[in-house]
């Protein structure tokens, strides 16, 4: 009897879940997403001015510390992580991030757009209640000049990103195919 209870307890609660992941989904959205087109605009305006060598410095320093004035907004954890990790330190998905990236990219392959793709979710970390969000970030032009295909990479820039990133897997790319993507962890 009592875990029929507990059923008709969780059963009645899924409107208010379903509600509650709906405005969490939005209100992340909103505040964290405008950084991904300030990091764009940065590189292509980096690329420009100094070259693609001289723009490592927008995706390593200060992609970090847009992501980072956010935190310090929010509270909230927020990283770009990939499966083909650049700085392993920063960008190392954790499992559930692994699990929708990997589940992105049969979705990408499956036909659905690349914009569409995200993921929202209340799970439980250290016994504790979290949101979390994730959305795809595509390889535009932009990108494609640092991880594009590795035989396609100028000498000088593959010697500066060999310097800067001794561990770096993120070459290879293809415009249009998934780079990373932008997660978020919200306590509730």
């Amino acid at each position: 009897m009592k875990s029929l209870l507990s059923v008709a307890l969780l059963i009645s609660a899924l409107p208010s879940f379903a509600q509650d992941i709906v405005a969490l989904t939005a209100e992340t959205k909103k505040i964290v997403l405008p950084v991904v087109p300030k990091v764009v605009n940065a590189m292509q305006e980096a690329v420009a001015d100094k070259g693609v060598a001289g723009a490592i410095p927008v995706c390593k320093e200060q992609a970090p510390e847009l992501i980072k004035e956010k935190h310090q907004e929010t509270g909230w954890d927020i990283r770009r992580v990939s499966l083909k990790t650049r700085n392993a330190e920063r960008a190392t998905p954790d499992l559930w991030e692994a699990r929708q990236l990997a589940d992105f990219n049969i979705r990408a392959a499956l036909g659905e757009k690349i914009d569409s793709l995200e993921k929202s979710e209340i799970t439980t970390v250290d016994g504790k209640p979290v949101f979390r969000y994730m959305k795809a970030l595509p390889v535009g032009d932009v990108c494609l000049k640092c991880h594009g295909p590795a035989e396609t990479l100028d000498s000088g820039l593959k010697n500066v990103l060999t310097t800067t990133y001794p561990h770096d897997q993120a070459t290879g790319y293809a415009k249009g195919q998934i780079r990373g993507a932008l997660t978020v962890k919200r306590p509730l």
